[in-house]
C-alpha cells in the first residue's frame, strides 16, 4: 500500500479499502458523506458541493493510488446512470 493515497479532509467519510486482482489497493470513501462534509465544512450549497466533488475530488487523478468514491444505489440505478454517462 505504498502508493495508496488518502483524501484529505474526508476521514469521516472513510469506508475501507478496495482490492482488485492486479490493481493496487485504494482507500474508499462514501461519496454522499463527502458532499455532506463539503456542505458543512465548506459552507457550500448541495449543488456547489456536488460540482466541487465531481471536478476537484473525483476528477483528481493522482496516480494508481487515487482514492475511490462510492455512491450507494440499487443495481437498476447504477445501470441507468452508467447508460447516461455513456450517451
Amino acid at each position: 500500500m505504498d502508493n495508496t493515497l488518502s483524501a484529505d479532509g474526508y476521514d469521516k467519510a472513510f469506508l475501507g479499502v478496495f482490492n482488485r486482482v492486479g490493481q493496487p489497493t485504494v482507500f474508499v470513501y462514501d461519496y454522499n458523506k463527502c458532499v455532506e462534509l463539503l456542505m458543512i465544512n465548506g459552507n457550500m450549497s448541495n449543488e456547489d458541493a456536488e460540482e466541487y466533488m465531481q471536478f476537484n475530488v473525483v476528477g483528481a487523478w493522482v496516480g494508481a493510488g487515487t482514492p475511490a468514491f462510492l455512491k450507494m444505489c440499487s443495481i437498476k440505478e447504477a445501470i441507468e446512470n452508467m447508460a447516461e454517462d455513456n450517451d
